[in-house]
């Protein structure tokens, strides 16, 4: 998605530079279904001369996020090109689901937008013989506000605002309340078509949490996985909801940066900051800079700042987590995780991530992740 003309001097500031990277356990796909190799993606791979296989084989099941589906095509694209004794099938069908896999012994890993609850935790233990499942952040990504309005390229709204139309407090495009934002816009007297998810989704809990941590006046619904407000059309999955937004003239949504393409433009946010800021992968990189590690021991869960002002910075941001047992792997897959963890890890996985719309993680939580894969057993 071509960022809006008016953000590009605020987006200009860039991402913070990666030197290392981060620990993966899942394998992201689509929503559709399981892939053991994704194509989709032209970004550029990691020479395969780079990638150490050890001695990787066999197969590996994942389920989970399908924010990450993207990155996940591009990573599997290149690591079963050079190891080509090893076979990922990733089933994205969403945070909640990886979760329950993970923890009922179903999947290898697991991929979620959401660190793992204590209780979850204490389910993977089970699995996990001797250890525990641990939250490693692997992905960055903005969740892009995308609409579909005819007429209406640029579009500026704010947390109030933003709260209001996916409550349903909000109900036309022409309402003053968004009109204000966008003086030079020529705004329809058009019913708003909100779409959210209906599977439990990290996506969801990154988004409403920014809403909780924004506007609490404004929006007093529960948060987590799942949609609880009132109203408004839903979605399976990143694509279903792309999809629902790009068929309905008036309709707008949140998802994935790297889903919010093909006829879809998106909002800049008003944060407070000198400009409304653009989603882009260097907008998440710079408030993903500003969270702190709050995991203990081995885990590295996150504690994101939505509430940031910061010049570029994009405030409406998640970290996708791949979620493995520190100890009590099974033996038979842990050789060809690792290798593809380190892949993954390693400064040319991470390096294709801003060419197809994720954020590279910072460099000082890389390093956590990057030392953590090394430990796994």
């Amino acid at each position: 998605m071509k960022l809006q003309r008016m953000n590009r001097r605020a987006l200009s500031l860039g991402a913070l530079a990666v030197s290392g990277a981060l620990a993966l356990t899942a394998c992201g796909s689509d929503d559709t279904g399981d892939k053991s190799s994704s194509g989709g993606s032209s970004a550029a791979s990691a020479p395969a001369g780079n990638i150490k296989c050890d001695d990787a084989k066999g197969q590996l099941l994942a389920d989970g996020s399908s924010a990450q589906k993207n990155a996940i095509d591009a990573w599997v694209k290149a690591f079963t090109q050079a190891c080509n004794g090893v076979q990922i099938n990733y089933k994205g069908g969403g945070s909640g689901a990886g979760v329950t896999a993970f923890t009922q012994g179903q999947v290898a890993f697991a991929g979620s937008d959401s660190a793992l609850k204590p209780e979850e935790v204490k389910a993977s233990k089970s699995v996990c013989k001797g250890g525990q499942g641990i939250d490693l952040p692997m992905v960055g990504g903005p969740i892009a506000i995308a609409y579909k309005l005819d007429g209406v390229d640029n579009l500026v709204l704010d947390a109030p605002t933003i709260a209001k139309i996916f409550s349903g407090q909000i109900k036309k495009w022409n309402d003053p309340q968004i009109a204000k934002l966008n003086p030079k816009a020529k705004l329809p007297d058009l019913k708003i078509q909100a779409f959210h998810r209906s599977d439990e989704s990290g996506t969801t809990d990154n988004f409403t949490k920014y809403l909780i941590a924004t506007t609490p006046d404004n929006w007093k619904f529960e948060g987590g996985k799942a949609w609880t407000a009132p109203g408004g059309q839903s979605a399976s999955g990143s694509s279903g909801v792309a999809q629902g937004v790009k068929q309905t003239n008036g309709a707008i949504g949140y998802m994935e940066l790297s889903y919010a393409k093909d006829g879809l433009s998106t909002v800049a946010i008003d944060t407070g900051a000198s400009a409304p800021v653009a989603a882009s992968s260097e907008g998440a990189t710079k408030a993903i800079a500003d969270a702190k590690v709050v995991g203990a021991g081995s885990d590295l869960a996150l504690k994101l700042n939505y509430t940031t002002k910061a010049d570029g910075a994009y405030p409406i941001t998640l970290v996708t987590y791949e979620i493995v047992c520190d100890k009590g792997n099974k033996a038979d897959t842990l050789p060809a995780t690792k290798a593809f963890l380190r892949y993954i890890a390693s400064e040319d996985g991470q390096g294709i991530l801003s060419g197809i719309n994720y954020a590279p993680i910072p460099a000082d939580i890389n390093a956590k992740v990057r030392t953590t894969i090394e430990g796994l057993s």
